[in-house]
């Protein structure tokens, strides 16, 4: 799954470890979701929604499937 993230954290100054604690997950886990390598759980997409004020839809987007 394609995601935001990275891009969003950036914009407000964030360190991993910062959104990490915001999140209350580990630094790894945000590593992970930036990279795509984890497609968060959806209470944890929730919360990312929330901490960037932002609906999930504008933070993940689903990668084409052809």
């Amino acid at each position: 799954m394609n995601n935001r993230l990275k891009d969003l954290r950036a914009e407000r100054g964030w360190s991993q470890a910062h959104l990490a604690d915001l999140l209350e997950v580990s630094r790894q886990t945000v590593i992970s979701i930036e990279n795509g390598k984890y497609d968060p759980s959806l209470p944890l997409a929730f919360k990312i929604a929330r901490v960037f004020g932002q609906s999930i839809e504008a933070i993940f987007d689903e990668e084409d499937a052809a």
